[in-house]
């Protein structure tokens, strides 16, 4: 089955498919048991190579059975308090991870911090970050964007959607929810220009970015 990388998954848009096991790598030789998606797994890698970054910055987290991320909940909730698991660790079944698609990544150090890992704005964390949207990453939950989101910031965790979506993104300041509903009203007047609209008024719906030429506009 193909995967759909722009595939929303929030507490609205719970996940209903389990991951084909198939389709996951391992992100490093050195984190063996930190999966992704095959070409996701790939990006992250030539990423972090690109950069210089391997070694500097480290995966936490990658792709997540639907149990552990029932065990993440429930010991968050039994550590920290329900205010806190609400905050930074999604419901089971409505978390990014169990697509194999989200990555939760760390500044090297000693001590790291599963939930909450530290990936400073500064350095060469900054740099990841700067340079993600190209290689088809997005910093999935920031501040300014958590009335849409419904999570709190995260600094470390990035989800792969693809290119050139994750540059328009980016470069629209988009949550990954906004840019999905761009793309559902553009498919929809899309859709009724060609049933009632002339070949001109047809032509003038533009998908956002290079998506147009890119032909990759569909969700």
């Amino acid at each position: 089955m193909r995967t759909n990388y722009l595939t929303l998954v929030n507490i609205e848009h719970p996940i209903y498919h389990p991951v084909n096991r198939g389709d996951l790598v391992s992100v490093s030789r050195d984190h063996p048991d930190i999966l992704m998606e095959r070409t996701a797994a790939e990006a992250l890698k030539r990423l972090l190579s690109d950069i210089g970054a391997e070694g500097a910055i480290v995966p936490v987290s990658g792709w997540r059975p639907r149990k552990e991320q029932e065990q993440i909940w429930a010991d968050t909730v039994a550590e920290k308090g329900v205010a806190f698991a609400r905050k930074y660790v999604a419901l089971p079944g409505c978390s990014e991870h169990e697509t194999g698609l989200a990555i939760d990544l760390a500044e090297n150090a000693p001590y790291i911090d599963f939930i909450c890992p530290k990936f400073p704005r500064k350095g060469i964390c900054q740099v990841f970050r700067e340079m993600a949207p190209y290689y088809g990453f997005i910093e999935r939950y920031q501040k300014s964007k958590e009335a849409v989101t419904g999570i709190s910031e995260e600094p470390w965790h990035f989800r792969y959607v693809g290119t050139p979506h994750s540059e328009v993104i980016a470069r629209d300041d988009l949550a990954l929810e906004e840019y999905v509903e761009r793309l559902s009203r553009k498919k929809a007047l899309r859709r009724y220009c060609q049933t009632y609209g002339t070949a001109g008024s047809c032509r003038a719906i533009q998908m956002p970015g290079r998506l147009q030429a890119a032909g990759k506009g569909g969700v």
